[in-house]
C-alpha cells in the first residue's frame, strides 16, 4: 500500500505541531474503507490484504513518505477560552494532492496519546467513530462541505467512559484540519512569525484566488472565511442539523464541517432543540448556529488583527465591517436554500415572510422536518392530494391539531399559486434538494450497538442509505420516518 504526502503542513514552524507516533492496538480488525475515496486520494491500496490496511488505519504500520504529528491549536469551548487544546487524541499522518488537484489532510483519530492529550487517552470508543463515519458521509451525500470518512478500525481494545466501551480508530480525510482555535493559539501566545506563516499557508491551500503579497492578503482571508461560514451554516439550518459543540476549535478555515461529536438531525422542529449532552444551557442550539458562527469568527477576527492593513483602529473597523456583512451574507443564503426547498429559483419579496410562517406552522404542529419537505416536494401542483402530507401531523405530538391543520390548509393554496406563476418544473427541483433519508439519531444508535455486539450489517445497510438520500423507495420507509416513542434518542455523545 501506497499514499502520494507531500507533507505541506510539517514544513510550517515546529511551533505549530508536536511530532507523535500513533500508539499501536492489539488487535485491529477492519471496520469500513472507502474505497472510492481512496481512489480519489491516489493511494494504492490494490496489492494490500485486508489485514494490512487493518494495521495502516489503526496506526500500527506507518506508510512510507507519513510525518505523523499532532496539530497545535487552542480555543473557546462553550464561551470560555481555553489556552492549550491541540490533537488529543488525533494523528496527522501527512497531506497530499489528490487526483483533482486538491490538497489533503489524513488524519488517525483515536490512536493514542499526544502531547496535547491532558489527561485524555487517545483513544475513542467505536460509538462515536461509528457515528462520525456515518454522519460526515451522508453530509457529503446531501452536497455539504465536509471533512470524509475514509476507514474504520476495531482496535481490538477497550476504551473506559460510562463504562468498558469498544475501541475504534477513524480515519478522517480533510482539506486540512486547521481552525479557528489554530490562530487563536499563535495570537494568544503573540507568536507573530507563527501567525503569518500559518495564514500564507491557508491562502495557498484554501484561497488561492487570493494575492498573498497585497498589504490586505489577511484581511481578504477573513472575508473570504466569513462567506464561507455564512453559507456552511445556512446549509446546515435548511436541512436540520444541528451540530452540538461549536466551539472555535471545532470551526475550520476551509469552511467544511468538522467533529461530529454530539449532533443530529432535527425530527420534530423545534428552533430550540438541543441534542449534545454536555450543552445544558442551550448555547449551541439550532436557532443559535448562526450566530455562533458570527460570535466564532470574531474571536477569528481578534487573532488576525495584527495581520491587517492599518493601525489597530482601522484593523477593528474593517473587521467589524466583515462581521456585520456576515450576517447578511448568511441570510441570504438561507433564503435561497430555503427556497429551493419549497420549489423558487430565485429570492423575491414576500419569500422570507412565507418561509418563516412555515416553519412556524411546523413548530406548532411539531412535525417531522425531513418528512415535511420531501413529502411537500409531492404536492407542487393545486390538484395534487395532500392528505400524505397531513398524516405527518396526524401523528406528531401536535397539541392543537384542528388550528395547525387549518392553517397549513391556507399556506399550501398561496404557496401553490405562487408556484403556478414562478415554476412550472417546482417538482423535480423539490425532490432533488429535500433529502428522502437521512442518519436519524435512532437509526444510528441501533447501528452503533449492533457493531459494538459484532454484528456490522445495520452500519453498512444505513450507510447506503443515507449516501443515496434523495432516492425514496416504498421498501425503505424505516429509514425515512422518524423514531417511535419509545425509539427516542435526545442526547448524543462526543466520546471524550
Amino acid at each position: 500500500m501506497s499514499i502520494p504526502f507531500s507533507n505541506a503542513y510539517a514544513q510550517l514552524p515546529e511551533q505549530c505541531f508536536a511530532r507523535v507516533l500513533p500508539t499501536p492496538v492489539k488487535n485491529p480488525l477492519l471496520f469500513a474503507f472507502n474505497q472510492p475515496l481512496a481512489d480519489q486520494l491516489g493511494i494504492n491500496y490494490s496489492a494490500a490484504t485486508e489485514q494490512e490496511l487493518a494495521g495502516v488505519f489503526a496506526g500500527n504500520e506507518i506508510p512510507a513518505g507519513a510525518l505523523p504529528l499532532a496539530m497545535a491549536y487552542c480555543g473557546h469551548q462553550f464561551g470560555q477560552l481555553n489556552p492549550q487544546l491541540g490533537d488529543g487524541r488525533a494523528i496527522l499522518l501527512g497531506d497530499l494532492e489528490d487526483t483533482n488537484g486538491q490538497r489533503c489532510d489524513i488524519q488517525l483519530k483515536g490512536s493514542g496519546r499526544t502531547p496535547f492529550s491532558r489527561s485524555g487517552d487517545g483513544r475513542s470508543p467505536l460509538g462515536p467513530a461509528l457515528r462520525e463515519y456515518i454522519l460526515c458521509e451522508a453530509m457529503q451525500a446531501l452536497g455539504v462541505p465536509t471533512t470524509r470518512a475514509l476507514a474504520l478500525v476495531a482496535s481490538g481494545e477497550y476504551v473506559i467512559r460510562d463504562g468498558r466501551e469498544p475501541g475504534a480508530v477513524f480515519t478522517r480525510v480533510a482539506s486540512s484540519h486547521i481552525r479557528v482555535g489554530t490562530f487563536q493559539f499563535f495570537a494568544l501566545r503573540r507568536d507573530h512569525d507563527a501567525l503569518q506563516a500559518l495564514a500564507q499557508h491557508v491562502i495557498a491551500r484554501h484561497y488561492p484566488h487570493i494575492d498573498a503579497s497585497a498589504d490586505d492578503a489577511v484581511l481578504q482571508l477573513f472575508k473570504a472565511i466569513c462567506q464561507r461560514q455564512a453559507e456552511l451554516i445556512a446549509q446546515w439550518m435548511s436541512l436540520g442539523f444541528i451540530h452540538g459543540v461549536m466551539n472555535t476549535d471545532n470551526m475550520t478555515i476551509s469552511g467544511e464541517t468538522i467533529d461530529y461529536g454530539p449532533c443530529a438531525f432535527m425530527e420534530a422542529f423545534n428552533p430550540a432543540m438541543v441534542f449534545s449532552s454536555i450543552d445544558r444551557q442551550g448555547r449551541y442550539a439550532y436557532q443559535n448556529q448562526p450566530a455562533i458562527g458570527q460570535w466564532n469568527l470574531a474571536r477569528l477576527a481578534e487573532a488576525l488583527l495584527p495581520l491587517f492593513p492599518g493601525d489597530e483602529q482601522q484593523a477593528v473597523e474593517d473587521a467589524t465591517a466583515v462581521l456585520h456583512d456576515y450576517s447578511d451574507q448568511h441570510q441570504r443564503a438561507w433564503e435561497q436554500r430555503m427556497n429551493r426547498k419549497l420549489g423558487l429559483n430565485d429570492v423575491q419579496p414576500g419569500d422570507r415572510e412565507r418561509i418563516e410562517a412555515l416553519l412556524n406552522i411546523l413548530e406548532q404542529g411539531r412535525m417531522d422536518y425531513t418528512g415535511f419537505f420531501r413529502q411537500l416536494s409531492h404536492i407542487s401542483r393545486a390538484d395534487a392530494e395532500r392528505a400524505p402530507l397531513f398524516a405527518l401531523l396526524q401523528h406528531s405530538d401536535c397539541r392543537n391539531t384542528a388550528a395547525v391543520n387549518e392553517a397549513l390548509h391556507e399556506w399550501l393554496s398561496e404557496w401553490q399559486a405562487e408556484l403556478a406563476q414562478r415554476n412550472n418544473h417546482a417538482g423535480e427541483l423539490m425532490q432533488a434538494t429535500n433529502p428522502a433519508v437521512i442518519p436519524r439519531n435512532h437509526k444510528v444508535q441501533e447501528a452503533i450497538m449492533a457493531a459494538e455486539e459484532g454484528d456490522f450489517a445495520p452500519f453498512q445497510t444505513l450507510l447506503e442509505k443515507v449516501t443515496d438520500p434523495f432516492v425514496e423507495n416504498a421498501e425503505d420507509l424505516s429509514y425515512q420516518c422518524p423514531a417511535e416513542p419509545h425509539e427516542k434518542v435526545l442526547r448524543t455523545f462526543c466520546g471524550t
